[in-house]
């Protein structure tokens, strides 16, 4: 038989996929939002209710009399929610971000430079507001959550990507496609590994938490696609989903300012989440293959196009100033161009425990078993 699931949000780019799956699976389901982004995708079973999830006297009021066997805050002010769903809900389930940990938004804080990589649920948050104050806010609120609720279960989101999301990283390339463009720029041969999760494999990911309660309590997950592509990857993606040919110009980060935002930090360095909890504990597997996926968020992207110069294009900080990327990339072109012969007295080689193209030739031309 189904619970009583309050969502708060599902309106979002992984709300969607979730109220969904919260129906298919006989849920009697109930979604708290400011009532500003209604969509034909959400089931018509769905009951609404209106309040403003950033304002807990609209939540008191809104929720007056009402209880669950089960609530999922996407969206709001999640530690007010949580203190205000204390006897409301039986089971708590909450969505924060990577964020929380110290180095994701501040990789100078680690020596070397750079994020430990791949990052675990137990490594060290943010705790002094200087380093990260965003950070160390999302770090606060989770420990409100299980203080208010012990045995809750949440989720650190990295970037969103698909459907809806108003900061499409995609579309950097999609817009540069469109516009005929045939070359782009990435920083460092565009191999940063960025985390990243598609809007239903994060959906999925909650959905196993509601179905496996007791595996889920009281725990902290990672969750994001299996697979991290780097940025050369996703481009690549996108142009063979779209049927465009796309020279992939490397410069070095110093110079790729073109190149930021894609990064979406200003720093190379790698964002790589251990999925490990998820994996073991509730059994998730991606249900779109990141490699799958980034493609359907590119042809949604050429369906559904952002404004030129709207919202998203602000937020993503891409101006799209391709004269400026010409000259960029023709004068690090000539750079190249310019550089004198440099012989060595001895090649230097990638090692002699290299096998692949290029590298040790087989000691004998036949294999003998």
């Amino acid at each position: 038989m189904g619970e009583r699931v309050l969502v708060v949000g599902g309106t979002g780019p992984t709300g969607l996929p979730l109220v969904r799956s919260l129906v298919a699976d006989g849920h009697d389901v109930t979604i708290l939002h400011r009532g500003l982004h209604e969509h034909d995708d959400t089931p018509e079973v769905v009951r609404h209710l209106h309040a403003d999830p950033y304002d807990v006297e609209s939540l008191r009021d809104c929720l007056e009399g009402l209880t669950f066997d089960a609530t999922i805050v996407m969206y709001g002010r999640l530690r007010r929610i949580a203190e205000l769903m204390v006897g409301r809900t039986g089971r708590f389930l909450s969505v924060g971000g990577v964020p929380a940990y110290r180095g994701w938004m501040n990789p100078w804080l680690h020596e070397p430079n750079g994020l430990p990589v791949p990052v675990a649920e137990d490594a060290p948050t943010v705790d002094v507001p200087a380093d990260d104050e965003k950070g160390y806010r999302i770090a606060r609120t989770e420990a409100a959550v299980f203080a208010a609720h012990p045995g809750a279960a949440h989720f650190r989101y990295p970037y969103v990507y698909g459907p809806h999301q108003l900061t499409p990283r995609e579309w950097c390339a999609v817009r540069r496609v469109l516009d005929g463009r045939r070359r782009m720029i990435v920083a460092d041969g565009g191999l940063t590994l960025h985390h990243h999760g598609y809007t239903e494999n994060l959906a999925h990911a909650l959905m196993l938490a509601v179905r496996q309660p007791e595996a889920a309590a009281g725990k902290l997950f990672n969750v994001g696609d299996s697979e991290v592509l780097t940025v050369h990857q996703v481009i690549d993606l996108i142009c063979a989903e779209l049927g465009h040919e796309m020279e992939i110009v490397s410069l070095p980060f110093e110079l790729a300012l073109p190149a930021r935002p894609m990064l979406a930090q200003p720093s190379p360095t790698h964002r790589v989440l251990d999925l490990g909890r998820i994996t073991n504990d509730l059994g998730y597997r991606d249900l779109v293959p990141a490699r799958i996926a980034v493609g359907r968020a590119a042809r949604w992207l050429v369906e559904h196009p952002p404004a030129r110069g709207g919202t998203e294009e602000t937020v993503l900080t891409d101006p799209f100033d391709y004269a400026a990327e010409d000259a960029l990339m023709d004068g690090w072109a000539a750079c190249l161009e310019a550089m004198p012969t440099v012989e060595f007295a001895v090649q230097p080689g990638s090692g002699l425990a290299y096998s692949g193209p290029g590298g040790r030739p087989r000691s004998r031309k036949e294999f003998v078993p």
